[in-house]
C-alpha cells in the first residue's frame, strides 16, 4: 500500500465539556490561521447560534491546519503537513454525528478532564474508536484546575481503554493490545494553549508554553492515508452541508483515487444503483474556509457539489469500476416523541409568516433526515403527526428547538421509550448513569432514583467532599430527572448517561408527584384571578396573557388535576372597600425551558411549540371530552389489575 505522508486525519473525542472546542480553537491560533488583527471568538468551531447557548456541540465539523514545525521537515515535507481535525459532539445523544466523524479518520485524540476523568460519554466515543481499529492519543485536559488529581486520572483512562479493547476483541474484533499498553498521553491545558509530554504538578501548568508536542504526537502515532496505487476512485459521503451559491455538498474522505474538478463519476446510492454526475465545484477547507482547488487525491477531505440529493453514506466511484463502500452503521434510537401539527385556539394568531401546516412540517422533517443519520421518523395514525425517535431527549428538543426559531409552529409530545421483544418478552432501553453529587446529598440521590427504578452498580469516593454514584435506570426514568437532580441538589448533582442496552419491561414509574392547574376556559389571565388562586400552586403564566380551554397555567400543590378559571375578573361596584389600598401582590410565574417543558408533561399533556411562546397543554383540550377519557382509562386498568 501506498502512504500519503503529508496529510494527518485525526478526531478528537471525549465526554461533554471536556474542552475539544477549546482545544481545536487554540491549534488553529497556533497554526496562524486567523491574522493578528482578526478578533477571534472563543469556542469559534461552535458556529451554531443553538450551540453558543447551551455550550455544547451539537455538529461534527471539520477544519484543517497546517504544521510546519521541526518534524514535518523529518518526515520529508518541509512545506508542511495538512492535519485534518474533525471536533465531535461529546453528548451521547449525537453519537450519530461521532460515528461520521469516526468514519472520516485514522485516529483520535481521546481528551479527559484532568478533575473528573473518564465519565459515560468517554466510554461511548472511545468504543467506537476501537471498533473502527483506530489508534488513541490520551490528552490529558485543565491539569491547572485546582482540583486536578493527573496520575489517578491517567490511570483510570488506561483501565478503560484495556477494558473496552478487551470487549472488542471477544466480540470478534482482531485489536493489537500490546501497541495500546504503550498509550501516548499529553498533558494540556487548552485554555492556555499550553502542552507537555512531561507531567505537572496537580493543578499547575504544563512546561511548555504551545501545543507542540501535541502536534508532534499526531504526527508521529496517527497513520498517513494509505491507498492502492492505480486502484479506482472510492470517496465516501460523511456529512452534509449547504452553500447558497453552489447548493447541496457533500462532505467526502477519498480513500483511492483522485476526484477532479469537471469530470463525471458515478455515485453508488444506498439502494445499490449507479447515477452519473458532473463535479461544478470542489472546496477543500484551509483553517475555517473553504478554498476551490482542481482536484484532491487519497486521504484528503473535500466538499463535493454537482449532486442535488447527495446522502450520508453513499460512495462516489469511477463508473467504469465501481467499488462502493460500506454504509456508515448507526446505533438504534431509544427515545421517541410525536410532532405534529399546532391545533391550539391561538395557533398562528401571535405573528406573521409562521409555518403551521402538516405539509411544512413534514418538509422540514425530511430535509432533517437527510443530514441527520441518527433519527427516523415514522408516519403515526394520524396524517398531521409523525413519530421522531432519535438517541435522546435533548437530541429531539434540540431538533424541535430549531423548527421553534426557523418559525415553525408545532406541539410536541412527551418523550417515549421505543421497545423491543426480545425472545417473546417486552424489554425497554436501560442507561448506565453516573451522577457526582457532594456526599451530604448521597442519600436524595440514591432516593430519586429508587423511585425511577435504578439499580446502584458502585459507589466512589475520591476525598474531595464529592461522592460518584454509578446506576443502571431505565431510560424513561431519566425523562425529567436532571431538573430533579438539580432541585434535589440544590444546583450542584451532575449526570451523564449512556446506553446500557436493553432489559425486560421494569414496571410503572411515577416521575411526577404534582397535578396540573388547567385553565377550564379561553381568555386573558387576570392578577385578580392569579391572586385568589396562588394558594393552590404555582403558575407558568404571566398576567393578562392569552390562555384557553385545556392550556397547563400551573402546577397543583397536590397530586390531582385541578380545573381554574384563571380569566375570573373583579366586578366593579358603588360600595367603598376598606381594603382598597392594600397592594395585591404576586408570585412570578415559573419560566421553563423546551426541555424542562418536555421533561414535566405528562402522558396526556404535550408541548405547543411557538417562535414567540413555550406553552404545556392537554393532549384532549376540551374538559368534558378529557374527562371522558380518563374514566375509560381507569376502566381499562381495572380490568387489566383485575385478570
Amino acid at each position: 500500500m501506498a502512504v500519503r505522508g503529508d496529510i494527518r486525519n485525526v478526531a478528537i473525542v471525549a465526554h461533554v465539556d471536556h474542552g475539544k472546542t477549546t482545544l481545536v480553537n487554540a491549534m488553529l491560533q497556533q497554526s496562524n490561521v486567523f491574522n493578528e488583527r482578526e478578533e477571534v471568538p472563543d469556542r469559534v468551531m461552535d458556529s451554531n447560534d443553538l450551540e453558543r447557548e447551551k455550550g455544547i456541540t451539537i455538529l461534527a465539523k471539520n477544519t484543517a491546519v497546517q504544521y510546519t514545525g521541526p518534524l514535518a521537515a523529518k518526515y520529508g515535507h518541509p512545506e508542511g503537513i495538512t492535519i485534518n481535525v474533525i471536533d465531535t459532539p461529546g453528548h451521547a445523544d449525537f453519537g450519530g454525528e461521532v460515528e461520521r466523524g469516526i468514519s472520516m479518520v485514522d485516529g483520535v485524540v481521546l481528551l479527559v478532564d484532568a478533575s473528573e476523568g473518564p465519565l459515560p460519554q468517554t466510554r461511548f466515543v472511545l468504543r467506537k474508536a476501537l471498533e473502527a481499529k483506530l489508534p488513541v492519543i490520551l490528552c490529558v485536559n485543565k491539569v491547572d484546575r485546582p482540583d486536578a488529581r493527573i496520575s489517578e486520572v491517567v490511570g483510570e483512562a488506561s483501565d478503560l481503554l484495556l477494558g473496552l479493547a478487551q470487549d472488542v476483541v471477544e466480540e470478534g474484533i482482531d485489536l493489537d493490545l500490546d501497541a495500546l499498553l504503550d498509550l501516548p498521553v499529553i498533558y494540556c491545558a487548552a485554555k492556555a494553549g499550553y502542552a507537555s509530554t512531561d507531567q505537572p504538578a496537580d493543578g499547575a501548568l504544563p512546561d511548555n508554553d504551545n501545543l507542540e508536542p501535541l502536534f508532534e504526537s499526531i504526527i508521529s502515532n496517527i497513520p498517513a492515508p494509505e491507498y492502492e496505487e492505480g486502484a479506482p476512485l472510492q470517496a465516501h459521503v460523511a456529512n452534509i452541508d449547504s452553500s447558497d451559491f453552489l447548493g447541496r455538498l457533500g462532505l467526502v474522505r477519498i480513500y483511492n483515487g483522485t476526484l477532479e474538478k469537471g469530470k463525471t463519476y458515478g455515485l453508488s446510492r444506498v439502494d445499490g444503483s449507479i447515477e452519473n454526475f458532473r463535479v461544478s465545484e470542489l472546496l477543500r477547507t484551509q483553517g475555517l474556509e473553504r478554498q476551490p482547488v482542481e482536484s484532491a487525491g487519497p486521504g484528503d477531505i473535500v466538499a463535493v457539489a454537482g449532486v442535488n440529493d447527495i446522502m450520508i453514506g453513499e460512495t462516489i466511484v469511477d463508473p467504469e469500476d465501481p467499488r462502493p463502500l460500506p454504509l456508515i452503521h448507526v446505533d438504534d434510537p431509544a427515545i421517541s416523541m410525536t410532532f405534529g401539527t399546532n391545533d391550539s385556539p391561538l395557533a398562528g394568531t401571535e405573528g406573521k409568516d409562521h409555518k403551521l401546516t402538516a405539509r411544512m412540517i413534514k418538509d422540514r422533517l425530511d430535509r432533517e433526515l437527510i443530514g441527520n443519520v441518527s433519527i427516523k421518523v415514522i408516519p403515526t395514525d394520524r396524517p398531521d403527526a409523525w413519530e421522531v425517535q432519535g438517541r435522546g431527549e435533548l437530541a429531539l428538543a434540540v431538533l424541535a428547538e430549531q423548527m421553534r426559531r426557523e418559525g415553525y409552529e408545532l406541539t410536541v409530545g412527551r418523550p417515549q421509550v421505543v421497545t423491543k421483544t426480545i425472545d417473546g418478552e417486552l424489554c425497554e432501553p436501560m442507561e448506565s448513569t453516573t451522577i457526582d453529587v457532594p456526599e451530604e446529598y448521597m442519600g436524595t440521590v440514591t432516593q430519586l432514583m429508587a423511585d425511577r427504578k435504578g439499580r446502584m452498580e458502585s459507589m466512589s469516593n475520591h476525598g474531595s467532599g464529592w461522592i460518584r454514584l454509578q446506576f443502571t435506570v431505565p431510560s424513561r426514568g431519566l425523562i425529567g430527572f436532571r431538573t430533579a437532580l438539580l432541585s434535589a441538589t440544590r444546583g450542584t448533582g451532575i449526570a451523564a448517561s449512556i446506553s446500557a442496552g436493553y432489559a425486560p419491561w421494569a414496571g410503572q414509574i411515577v416521575t411526577r408527584q404534582n397535578g396540573s392547574m388547567v385553565s377550564d376556559r379561553q381568555g386573558t389571565a387576570t392578577p385578580y384571578a392569579m391572586q385568589r388562586l396562588q394558594a393552590r400552586g404555582n403558575f407558568f403564566v404571566e398576567p393578562q396573557s392569552q390562555v384557553y380551554e385545556g392550556q397547563v397555567v400551573g402546577i397543583n400543590n397536590k397530586p390531582d388535576e385541578l380545573d381554574v378559571n384563571i380569566t375570573q375578573a373583579k366586578h366593579m361596584t358603588n360600595m367603598r372597600s376598606a381594603t382598597a389600598d392594600v397592594l395585591e401582590t404576586l408570585t412570578p410565574p415559573i419560566k421553563m425551558s423546551l426541555e424542562e417543558s418536555l421533561d414535566f408533561a405528562n402522558e396526556d399533556e404535550c408541548v405547543e411549540v411557538t417562535p414567540e411562546a413555550i406553552r404545556i397543554r392537554k393532549i384532549i383540550l376540551n374538559r368534558e371530552d378529557w374527562y371522558k377519557w380518563r374514566a375509560k382509562q381507569r376502566r381499562a386498568n381495572n380490568a387489566a389489575n383485575n385478570k
